[in-house]
């Protein structure tokens, strides 16, 4: 896995760098007059984002409500999607957060949150490094411990699973060998040889990344097939079971891929573990990514062909129903791969003929847009169907994205406007 691989899929967390400044959208000459039809439609259907009774309008035949954030460190992109969530589980029964971590880590943030078990900050610090660095923040650590307060008196607690597969705590193997050592033990020392190279990898999470990420194509291809043969051992086991062990194989082929092949598998890999979460626990699921993952279109269809977003929505249907998040301005957390070390940047501010140019003439200062109710309105049918540069920003900054093209019409469902945000709080 190239370097340009591994920026695109995360990056490795380090110390705050000195605030740079983001190039704007390219501005364009289109008469602002044009998009007055446009804004009025909007108008109509946009909702303050105080009116969480419209979200439930929105989510109302919903199992799995993705809702996206278009950077991966602004705070009110993480503080809003909290509130909603909140929401989500006081008034239409919700119960899971899925997030854009490694499956493992959700095993020890659910564990938290059930009963409490560990300390908060130490699990967060050590699961969340290298590309998951960003999750290291405030406002993620206030949603955990809201979420364990919640669990104290709750009937029906709250959980955490983790749908991404860039690393595999060592524990991970071991409850599958353990599972098969007191239920099939004839394949026990099978499972154990399998899995002997990948639990011999070094360290803590970013050290067992980098490790794997550095091997020869060839050592990471017989590490791929070996966790390919140990899940097969174990795939008519109980589904927990054979779960764990297919997040291995998902893992191992991950690194031995690049490019779109690479981010084709991972977006494949996250959509069918957030399924298999759905339909196995039967909890009604909030899925937290990057808007490129959680829409049905990408913006960057030559690195991402197809997205987990629209992986979903094949398995799910209608049940699953993508959120996006837009945002006029602000700050953000991101790497400066200049450096190697994490920045806060300003996005600037968006050009003419830009979405967020025409989204945010919309009255409400922050707002909900059921994009399918708004494009009962021909000509907003037509804006939203209409490609046009849309703030993507990676965790990794590459201002190229800044002026992708972006049909919000087919990527969502539904919207969450915010004028300004600033950049995340790390702990």
């Amino acid at each position: 896995m190239n370097k340009l691989s591994l920026l695109t899929f995360g990056l490795v967390a380090a110390l705050a760098a000195p605030i740079l400044a983001a190039p704007a959208h390219a501005t364009s000459a289109t008469s602002d007059k044009s998009d007055k039809g446009v804004v009025a439609g909007l108008d109509r259907y946009a909702r303050p984002l105080s009116d969480l009774n419209a979200l439930s309008e929105m989510t109302r035949d919903a199992s799995i409500v993705g809702i996206g954030e278009v950077t991966h460190g602004s705070k009110e992109l993480f503080t809003v999607r909290n509130q909603i969530f909140r929401h989500l589980v006081r008034n239409q029964g919700f119960t899971t957060i899925a997030l854009e971590a490694p499956w493992s880590a959700g095993v020890r943030l659910d564990e938290y949150v059930r009963t409490g078990k560990g300390d908060l900050r130490t699990i967060m610090r050590e699961d969340f490094q290298h590309s998951y660095g960003f999750w290291q923040t405030k406002e993620w650590m206030d949603l955990y411990t809201w979420m364990r307060e919640y669990n104290r008196t709750a009937r029906h607690k709250l959980r955490v699973m983790g749908f991404d597969m860039g690393d595999v705590h060592p524990d991970q193997y071991r409850r599958v060998i353990a599972w098969a050592e007191k239920n099939k033990p004839a394949i026990a020392p099978d499972l154990r040889r399998r899995y002997a190279d990948l639990l011999a990898l070094p360290g803590g999470t970013a050290e067992r990344m980098e490790a794997i990420a550095a091997l020869p194509a060839e050592r990471r291809k017989t590490l791929a097939e070996n966790a390919e043969a140990a899940y097969r051992l174990v795939e008519k086991a109980p589904p927990i079971v054979a779960q764990e062990a297919r997040v291995i194989a998902q893992m191992a082929t991950m690194y031995t891929l690049d490019g779109p092949a690479m981010h084709r598998h991972r977006d494949r890999s996250m959509a069918e573990n957030t399924w298999w979460w759905n339909r196995h626990t039967g909890l009604k699921t909030v899925a937290a990514a990057h808007n490129g993952h959680i829409g049905y279109v990408s913006a960057w269809p030559e690195m991402y062909p197809v997205t987990q977003g629209a992986h979903l929505r094949a398995m799910a249907g209608k049940s699953y129903v993508a959120i996006g998040t837009t945002i006029h301005s602000g700050r953000f957390r991101a790497m400066d791969p200049k450096t190697g070390k994490i920045g806060v940047f300003d996005t600037g501010a968006p050009g003419t003929g830009s979405s967020e140019h025409t989204l945010d003439k919309v009255r409400h200062r922050d707002y909900l847009l059921s994009l399918r109710q708004a494009g009962q309105n021909p000509a907003v049918r037509t804006w939203l169907d209409t490609a046009r540069p849309t703030y993507t920003i990676p965790a990794t900054y590459l201002p190229e994205m800044f002026t992708k093209p972006l049909a919000l019409g087919k990527a969502y469902d539904s919207l969450i406007h915010l004028h300004r945000v600033k950049a995340a709080d790390p702990l």
